[in-house]
Order: C-alpha cells, then structure tokens, then sequence
C-alpha cells in the first residue's frame, strides 16, 4: 500500500513539474513574441523633439535652387567659439547630422565654383577667419568621420562680432545669395551666386 501511495505521490508530481515547464516555456515564447512585434513597429523618431531640432531654408539663387538643411542648439550660458567649439577645428556647423547645402545648378561660393549636388557644410572657426568647407560626403553624422579627402571645396570668410547675441544657432539665406550664420555674438557670410536667371 505504501509503494502504490508513493508511486502515486511521485507520479502527481512529476506532472506538476512537466506542466510548470511547458507553461514556463509557453510565457517565454509570448514575451519573446511580444518583444519582436515592439521592435518591429517602433515608431520613427520625432526630430522635432530633439534639444537642437532641425531647421531648413531655401532661396532660388539666379537659376539655382539652394537650401541649407542643419540643426539649432542653444547657448545655454555656455562659451561657444573658442569654448565649446574650439578655434581651429572643424565643426558640424549646427548638431546632430552634418548640415547639408543643396544646389540644383553649378553655382559659385565667394566666386569659387562650386558644381551641383549635395554636399556636407562644415567650418573651422577661427578668431579672425573662418574656413567654409563643402564636403562631397554629404550624409554622415556630425564630423566625427569628416575626412578632407572629400573636401569639393574650402572658401575663406571673415567673421562679424554682432550688437545683440543669438541665442539659438541660426542660418539665414535670401535670394540674392547672402548665408549667415549667427549664434552667440558671432555672425559669419558667405554669397552663393548662379549664371542665369530665376525660372521662378
């Protein structure tokens, strides 16, 4: 009688522990599942929503259409050229990605020629001279893997010190082909011109 109790006993649970594995699997599987669907279906990121968001303008220069596409940080109190951004060395012009300037015809920058395309916009500030790079490597993220191999062109501008600071990194461009970029207490210019006509 007690082998017959006990075989029972054993059988009950070995039972048990067989049911708590495939339940215990059965959970696994599920979140596993679940886990692959969250990935699959997170959403993409608002940009919007980044501390330096991104911002871009455009002008039709002559018979070119041009834009500057970049991203704004703020000065936060901080020192910005020759602080967080040190003199001398090549700088993103913005954050996050590299900036980007578009031009849908051969244009010229400060009367270099430049031809069209996309191209990665960065600067070497400097106290009394900035360096204006177009870089054939148009997306890439900052100027962490900048490499000047792929430089299309560099011009050299002067920088302004400005009555009232900016506060949000700006870049402005009309139609006559003026850029400006400001922030800080800084402001740097360069001209855009293209052959021919606005079709605008």
């Amino acid at each position: 009688m007690k082998n017959r109790t006990a075989k029972l006993w054993l059988a009950a649970f070995s039972a048990a522990l067989l049911l708590g594995s495939v339940q215990s699997h059965a959970q696994t599987s599920t979140t596993q599942t679940t886990t692959t669907q969250t990935q699959t279906t997170k959403a993409p990121e608002d940009k919007s929503k980044r501390p330096s968001p991104p911002a871009k303008v455009s002008a039709m220069v002559g018979a070119a259409n041009v834009s500057i596409d970049y991203s704004r940080p703020s000065m936060k109190g901080r020192k910005i050229f020759g602080g967080l951004e040190p003199y001398g060395k090549v700088w993103r012009t913005g954050a996050n990605e590299a900036t980007t300037f578009e031009t849908s015809k051969d244009v010229k920058i400060e009367g270099q020629a430049l031809p069209a395309g996309k191209y990665a916009l960065f600067t070497i500030p400097g106290e009394t001279e900035w360096t204006v790079i177009f870089n054939k490597t148009a997306d890439q993220w900052g100027a962490f893997k900048y490499d000047a191999a792929q430089d299309a062109l560099r011009v050299k501008v002067k920088p302004k010190k400005t009555a009232q600071p900016t506060e949000v990194f700006t870049i402005n461009l009309d139609k006559s082909g003026k850029v400006s970029m400001l922030w800080e207490n800084t402001e740097v210019d360069f001209t855009v011109s293209s052959a021919g006509k606005s079709t605008m």
